[in-house]
């Protein structure tokens, strides 16, 4: 799971596999797989970072080599 900020400044956890895509609209919007849309305050290079220290920390990418 990754930490988010809502914009209302509440944290909250998401599962990364369950993101479809990411959007600058200007504000940070996830589309996640349920069809239910997200805005974060944090930048899309802190969520894809974010994202793959998840991926390093569950062995994902073992699986991708």
């Amino acid at each position: 799971m990754i930490l988010v900020t809502r914009l209302d400044g509440q944290e909250y956890y998401v599962n990364p596999h369950q993101i479809e895509y990411i959007e600058c609209r200007p504000d940070t919007t996830m589309l996640m797989l349920s069809g239910k849309y997200l805005v974060v305050r944090e930048p899309v290079p802190v969520i894809i970072d974010r994202i793959v220290e998840y991926r390093r920390r569950i062995g994902a990418f073992k699986n991708e080599e």
